[in-house]
């Protein structure tokens, strides 16, 4: 079973802390951090230059967004030489990344396609709550358990 919420993630790292003002909005800096942290699982390392593929913007920009979450201590970069997260960062980009796990985890189980997937959970996971998140682990648990359900709700999906 996979725990997408223990109690080792919570959804923001940093309590009390909105990101929206001077670094844009907190979907924005969450889609940074889960790339980044994607690259660093993926090559061990992350450079402007990747994020800015990953992302399909530019390297200027990336720059700058990195520049602002190294100053709200989510990661430290270094010009040229790349940029690491910071035990705040890793942290808050691992919740964000068990958070897009849950939601895909959940919507295979409802048998839609994979281009459906990726399009819902791209819209939802900056925008549902906490509680909602607890609500659909506990679904994904139970959709697991019983496959009669499940083949029942995939057979509307289909």
């Amino acid at each position: 079973m996979v725990d997408y919420l223990g109690p080792r993630f919570k959804i923001q790292a940093v309590p009390n802390k909105k990101f929206s003002s001077a670094l844009g909005s907190s979907s924005t800096v969450e889609d940074y951090l889960e790339r980044i942290l994607e690259l660093i699982n993926s090559k061990g390392y992350a450079r402007v230059v990747d994020i800015a593929a990953a992302l399909k913007i530019s390297q200027a920009s990336v720059t700058n967004m990195v520049q602002r979450l190294d100053a709200e201590g989510l990661l430290k970069y270094e010009k040229y030489r790349g940029l690491v997260l910071t035990e705040a960062g890793e942290k808050l980009a691992r919740s964000i990344a068990h958070r897009h796990k849950l939601l895909t985890d959940f919507l295979k189980l409802l048998g839609l396609s994979d281009r459906v997937i990726y399009h819902d959970v791209e819209g939802m996971e900056h925008h549902i709550s906490l509680p909602t998140l607890r609500a659909i682990e506990a679904l994904t648990r139970q959709l697991r358990r019983r496959p009669a359900l499940r083949a029942q709700l995939q057979a509307t999906t289909a």
